[in-house]
């Protein structure tokens, strides 16, 4: 079997039990004792489940009741009933975790996202891939965050708990699993195996010890067996869980008359949001980084966008916070931010779970038929929160005069203006199968999605970048223009210096990319001038301008390791690799006879190691002595391919760590031997390879192209009767010398009997046998021999230096820290006004 990787994805199949028993029957349902079944997790955990949906329902009721009534009895009900629907949602939580720790494969949940083989450490990551699981951690850090506010929020409490277990009850409803006149609420975690649609018609899932059966289960999605996939999910659901709070707020304020009240409580909160969702967000980028072979940690992905697109109304919302605290202004769009960034939290649920995005993103999940609830908890909310503001308008407007334009407020509404519109692009992009679906249009999604979000999204990093190296400079209500210019003259001029200083060492760069790097470098500069000049160091206000220090490095680094970014690996050898690997990104390399020049390097393959379902590839890279010429090792590389029969095997790169750059290095081909017989006294053991016209097979040296299919059947010297088939796979083969020779072998059907007559190419020592036609795919299978001579371990790799690549890994750990400092801030600021 051979490998080849270009963006893994796992597709959706039914384990290979299903496979051996070929079609579905339907057999009457019997009653029958399964042996080995533990059906007292699923009766508990069910009930667990209502526990959880019937109490989050009561507890909104009885804070309905507070916040109208104002008795202290309805306060207290209503906690009663929130502190047994938080023991329920963790009862659940830790019997479903203790199911797949068991592999207790009864449950369809437990065999769909685990095995048996799968390392214990990524057990945490097959609870949340599924939707159920994320669906209870999403849950799980709304009762984690409502606690605090329970204890904290004082007056705040009933209306603010009021809309948030009004979201519980709407999330709960997610995983109850029950038929209501006909439609289906949720999906139930603790589904039994022989009861899901997949497998209840199955004629061995009625047998007494259909578990006996069932050696293991689907697993972990390869894609995901990684330590970043233990803590990204996690953070990211707290990020999306804590947009509910300033929600929860501004609709409590709306309720309460307090219109303005509510923005001092909620602004730890909002920031608080802002440092978490971007915390997961970046984590998601460094699992891309690590675990992906595109080459690079933000794709543009629809998911990705969908996680994004939040997190920018929400730093839009604490900016708009921050101006009505200090200026009394922009009330109206904190309400409409609040509002909006929960509901694009909703929508991206939406995007990722309704299966919309169908094949357009590797993150998406699968339709479970809950879409439609999908859709009536995002239009509850959005018009839940319209009518209130509609209904309480003339207190959200407030009659100030038009702000100053040195004034700090003015720049930061126009850069909350600056990411709405942002946002806005990347939602109208990314909803392009919404639009689609909803209007019966055929709009394509862009062809290349990097090039078109980044001509759009420049400009707005560039824009944001100027104003958050500038913007501490500028005064609430009004500045003095001259003395703000001749405080940023300074970190304006030492930008422009080290920005085209960089051309000599990175080479020249487009102009919107010259200005990107400019201004982000003056995002760093204006404010570390800020911190130390203004702020004299002093580390409890410090917290914005290290954030947004942060965010400067991001955009720096990304731009510098993008647009950069040097694939050193070419194919130097005389032959042509074909289509799927470019020569000029690809080099072939034999096991211990090549050592090839890459770049300033050069490398050489040692060989391969199994271990467990891991296969790593040993990749020496050399440096030559200028003096001598002789050849020093100056590192190993272990890239691997990770096996994985049902979903695909998945290629996960290796990563030398320098402090200007990174040596990043995958393998895009590699032989893993499928034994499909026994060898001959000349030929090694062949190999099935299914191919599609155009498609390419590697040999040990040379390449076969699939050309065509050719109809044999009126062939004299085949001397077929009346009725009989005869096919002709035409096969180009071209040698290391780019010598071409031609192959066809043959598959016969003879009084309905198949038959195969193999080809050779004799100077090569390879021979070809056409086994299979996929009449539904149009591909075939080619079983493929080589001489026991021809024999050479080879890989195809690929490798690519990201040069700056710490500078955006720097940022993101400013930002996070200046964030922090900034929610500690907030937090002290509100003790004191109480």
């Amino acid at each position: 079997m051979s490998f080849q990787i270009h963006q893994s994805q796992g597709g959706y199949e039914i384990s290979h039990i299903t496979a051996v028993i070929g079609r579905r029957h339907h057999f009457q349902r019997m009653n029958i004792s399964y042996i080995g079944e533990q059906l007292f997790w699923g009766k508990a955990g069910n009930l667990l489940i209502i526990f959880a949906f019937t109490f989050s329902l009561l507890s909104m009721v009885s804070y309905l009741a507070a916040v109208r009534t104002g008795t202290k009895s309805w306060q207290k009900l209503a906690r009663s009933a929130f502190l047994i629907h938080s023991i329920s949602i963790i009862g659940i939580f830790g019997l479903l975790f203790y199911l797949i720790l068991n592999h207790r494969f009864e449950y369809y949940y437990v065999w769909e996202h685990s095995n048996t083989e799968m390392p214990l450490r990524y057990i945490l990551a097959c609870f949340w891939e599924g939707q159920e699981g994320s669906f209870l951690l999403w849950m799980f850090w709304h009762i984690a965050l409502s606690w605090v506010i329970i204890f904290t929020a004082g007056v705040w409490e009933n209306a603010v708990m009021l809309f948030i277990t009004m979201v519980q009850v709407f999330l709960a409803s997610m995983v109850l699993g029950v038929v209501i006149l006909g439609h289906k609420i949720g999906s139930n975690p603790f589904e039994l195996l022989r009861e899901h649609p997949d497998f209840a018609n199955l004629p061995f899932i009625q047998l007494p010890d259909y578990l006996s059966r069932i050696k293991d289960g689907r697993g972990l999605n390869p894609l995901l067996q990684n330590y970043w996939m233990t803590i990204h999910p996690p953070t990211l659901f707290l990020g999306f869980a804590a947009t509910v709070v300033p929600f929860a707020f501004s609709l409590a304020g709306l309720v309460r008359r307090k219109f303005a009240e509510w923005i001092v409580p909620a602004l730890p909160w909002t920031f608080f949001g802002i440092m978490i969702l971007g915390a997961g967000i970046l984590m998601g980028a460094a699992w891309a980084y690590e675990s992906l072979s595109f080459g690079g940690f933000w794709a543009w992905d629809p998911v990705e966008n969908a996680s994004l697109v939040p997190w920018m109304t929400l730093a839009g919302l604490g900016h708009v916070m921050l101006i009505y605290k200090h200026r009394q202004r922009s009330l109206l769009s904190a309400y409409i931010l609040a509002t909006v960034t929960f509901f694009l939290v909703l929508y991206s649920t939406f995007l990722t779970r309704s299966g919309i995005l169908g094949e357009a993103s590797v993150h998406a999940f699968t339709d479970l038929g809950m879409s439609g609830q999908l859709v009536v908890y995002m239009l509850f909310f959005l018009v839940l929160a319209a009518v209130l503001m509609i209904r309480f308008r003339k207190g959200l407007i407030t009659k100030n005069e038009d702000e100053d334009i040195t004034s700090r407020e003015f720049w930061m509404f126009m850069g909350m203006l600056v990411l709405v519109i942002g946002a806005m692009q990347i939602t109208f992009t990314t909803s392009t199968p919404v639009i689609n679906k909803l209007f019966g249009s055929k709009m394509a999604p862009p062809a290349d999605p990097i090039d078109h979000y980044n001509r759009w999204q420049v400009p707005v990093a560039i824009i944001i970048s100027l104003l958050i190296g500038a913007g501490q400079f500028f005064r609430y209500r009004k500045s003095d223009w001259r003395l703000v210019l001749k405080k940023l003259a300074l970190p304006l001029l030492l930008a422009l210096i080290i920005s085209s200083a960089s051309i000599l060492v990175l080479g020249k760069f487009p102009p919107q990319y010259f200005a990107l790097l400019f201004a982000s470098l003056f995002a760093v500069l204006g404010n570390l001038d800020y911190l130390v000049k203004t702020l004299k160091g002093k580390w409890s206000s410090s917290g914005a301008s290290i954030a947004h220090m942060g965010i400067g490095l991001i955009l720096c680094g990304a731009l510098i390791s993008n647009y950069k970014k040097d694939v050193i690996s070419r194919n130097v050898k005389n032959i042509n690799l074909g289509k799927d690997f470019p020569n000029k990104e690809n080099i072939m390399i034999e096991e211990k006879s090549d050592t090839l020049p890459m770049g300033k390097y050069f490398v050489t393959y040692k060989g391969n190691e199994k271990q467990g379902v891991n296969v790593y590839y040993t990749i020496e890279y050399f440096t030559s002595d200028p003096a001598t010429g002789r050849k020093i090792k100056a590192f190993e590389l272990k890239p691997l391919v990770q096996l994985n029969e049902r979903m695909g095997n998945v290629s996960e790169p290796a990563t030398r760590h320098f402090l200007s750059r990174d040596i990043y290095t995958h393998i895009t081909y590699a032989e893993l031997e499928e034994k499909s017989g026994k060898d001959s006294d000349d030929y090694q053991t062949a190999k099935d390879v299914e191919v599609g016209q155009g498609d390419t097979i590697v040999t040990s040296n040379s390449f076969v192209i699939f050309e065509s299919l050719e109809n044999k059947t009126k062939s004299d010297s085949l001397h077929l009767d009346p009725g009989d088939i005869a096919v002709a796979a035409r096969l180009k083969v071209e040698d290391i010398n780019r010598k071409i020779y031609e192959a066809a072998p043959l598959f016969i059907i003879h009084n309905y009997t198949i038959f195969t007559q193999d080809a050779e190419v004799n100077p090569l020592g390879l021979k070809f046998t056409f086994k299979k036609i996929n009449p539904e795919t149009g591909k075939i299978t080619i079983a493929v021999s080589e001489k026991k001579e021809n024999k050479k371990e080879f890989i195809i790799m690929k490798a690519i230096i990201f040069p700056g690549i710490n500078l955006l890994w720097t940022g993101c750990i400013l930002m996070i820290i200046g964030s922090l400092v900034a929610v500690r801030k907030r937090i002290r600021n509100l003790k004191k006004s109480a």
